[in-house]
């Protein structure tokens, strides 16, 4: 990726998006600096969890990144979220923000659509009861391909008389037209190979157009849901059928309420809790180092233990970011100074620098991504001292941790 991943979180109002955002953004936050320049008044940096490096050599204690933070091995990378306004249906048509929700949305990488499964708030966000959210899916996955389509079809003529005037390849083609919503040729060329017998571009007619831009959308845009408002008594039979009609989509179940409401005791000292756990650790359980809760405050936590993280594991929130990350196909790859030591230079802390990256992507563009190209590498290492080439690639547990030796500048 030639930049910082970035996840857009979309969702009608009243679903959860903002409490979602909420959620995801609020940790332990402020800990360090971001590493992101610049930060639009709709981005905020979220924290994706992870398992540290650290952990695999027994080094916890002696981990403290320069971005993000790590606990116990749990690492927290910083991660831009898009916060995506404006989601109504008649968004492609200009319909409420609908300009703006587009333009925004062309920016993601990735999309966290945010869905209320407990029937309660209809697609404008108001009250309502007995509402399926299916619609809701359907139809943000109908505002981007009309709006996509729209675009297109209102050049339909010229770009067949082009495409065919210069015997341009379809990809080359479809490129051109693309380009403006962040694709380039392999996204393309993934999109065209998943359409069966494809016919001449100049044979397209509007059902083809159609398939061409819905298997875009599936590399453009590949989407988690986000199931929130769980722990509703409706939540599980709207839950059951949208599993059932989108069984090739990632969805996790959230409670981001629930999230929000933990956090905000854990940093009054009120509980101890392990974001993307089910542990909760109140006065009872540490006299020592947490403040006792009243009466009412408890009884919500007793609830929320039975209904929320006893029955599903967590709260969700921290898992579907890691969805997010996982739809993308990115993991951590950690660069330090030492091979030997892993720490970056001066001093004993360890795993200073984290970097995501595609997995299977080669040294010699991590390289790039990371160092620049104004610096020359003579040599990159990995765990051992080992050397490593230039066109290997990076996977989990291989080639994750890399030294970059740097070629001394040439005196002019």
């Amino acid at each position: 990726m030639p930049r910082d991943p970035l996840i857009g979180i979309v969702g009608k109002p009243s679903s959860g998006k903002s409490t979602t955002l909420n959620s995801l953004t609020d940790a332990a936050a402020a800990m360090g600096a971001f590493p992101f320049t610049t930060i639009d008044p709709n981005r905020a940096t979220g924290y994706v969890q992870i398992d540290c490096a650290c952990s695999r050599f027994g080094l916890e204690k002696l981990c403290k990144p320069n971005y993000g933070w790590c606990l116990n091995g749990k690492r927290h990378i910083p991660i831009m979220l898009l916060d995506v306004a404006g989601l109504v249906p008649g968004a492609h048509a200009g319909r409420g923000l609908g300009n703006k929700f587009l333009d925004d949305l062309r920016h993601a990488d990735a999309l966290i659509h945010v869905v209320d499964v407990s029937g309660t708030t209809n697609e404008e966000g108001k009250n309502t009861r007995g509402y399926d959210p299916m619609q809701d899916i359907e139809w943000l996955q109908d505002e981007i391909r009309l709006w996509i389509e729209g675009n297109l079809k209102k050049r339909w003529g010229s770009i067949v008389r082009r495409h065919t005037a210069t015997k341009s390849s379809i990809v080359d083609t479809l490129q051109s037209q693309f380009g403006g919503y962040g694709s380039h040729a392999p996204m393309i060329r993934r999109a065209l190979d998943r359409i069966d017998d494809l016919p001449p571009l100049d044979k397209w007619d509007d059902s083809w157009i159609t398939k061409v831009v819905t298997s875009f959308m599936k590399e453009k845009f590949p989407t988690v849901l986000a199931l929130n408002k769980m722990d509703h008594p409706d939540a599980d039979k709207n839950v059951s059928k949208i599993m059932l009609k989108y069984p090739d989509t990632k969805a996790v179940l959230t409670s981001a309420i629930t999230e929000l409401f933990l956090r905000k005791l854990k940093k009054q000292k009120f509980i101890s809790y392990e974001e993307g756990s089910e542990f909760v650790d109140t006065y009872e359980d540490d006299p020592e180092n947490l403040r006792p809760l009243d009466e009412k405050t408890m009884n919500r936590i007793e609830n929320i233990r039975d209904l929320v993280l006893y029955r599903f594991g967590s709260t969700g929130v921290v898992q579907v970011l890691q969805a997010a990350t996982e739809v993308l196909n990115l993991m951590p790859v950690y660069t330090v100074r030492n091979i030997q030591t892993f720490t970056g230079g001066n001093g004993q802390n360890v795993f200073r620098d984290c970097f995501l990256v595609k997995k299977g992507t080669s040294v010699a563009k991590v390289s790039k991504y990371i160092m620049g190209t104004e610096l020359t590498v003579a040599a990159i290492e990995t765990v051992g001292g080992v050397r490593v080439s230039e066109d290997s690639l990076v996977e989990p547990g291989k080639n994750d941790i890399l030294s970059f030796k740097i070629a001394p500048r040439s005196k002019e």
